[in-house]
């Protein structure tokens, strides 16, 4: 698992609408909420990109992009901003690669059966490129405003 105070890994992968996203983009200019979820269009995942969108002005505010992780596609994710009407960015990470690099890819468990999934996972990145904050297995509901909260101190 990644720790704070350490270098974020790089990511070069396509957004919704298939435009190529890096973490250097952001570099020296923005600090970067990068959120892992498991699935687009699920309730959970649903309700956590809604309250994301519900405060991209205030994460604008103090100079901060919000960017969601998933395994689904350009496609899935374009249909998911549209049907919400969602004002995150959010890339798609077909291989996993990126899951693997910031270790949300795990073994979870519902109903006594273990699978591989994305564990709900949430980094805050400063402009220098550095994790300032590190939270796996977060819980969707209200975890928009903690991070802004986080975003705030920095």
């Amino acid at each position: 698992m990644l720790q704070t105070n350490t270098i974020a890994p790089e990511f070069n992968l396509p957004n919704q609408l298939g435009e190529i996203i890096s973490l250097s983009q952001f570099k020296g200019n923005k600090n970067v909420v990068l959120y892992f979820y498991p699935k687009d269009d699920t309730s959970g995942c649903t309700l956590e990109a809604q309250q994301f969108t519900a405060l991209i002005e205030k994460f604008s505010n103090k100079e901060t992009v919000v960017i969601g992780v998933s395994k689904d596609d350009c496609e899935s994710h374009l249909n998911f901003i549209d049907k919400y009407q969602l004002k995150v960015e959010l890339i798609s990470d077909t291989s996993g690669e990126l899951c693997e690099k910031y270790a949300v890819w795990q073994e979870k468990e519902k109903n006594g059966v273990k699978k591989m999934g994305i564990v709900r996972s949430t980094f805050i990145i400063d402009k220098q490129g550095i994790l300032v904050d590190v939270e796996y297995s977060v819980v969707a509901d209200g975890h928009a405003q903690v991070v802004l909260d986080k975003v705030s101190k920095i």
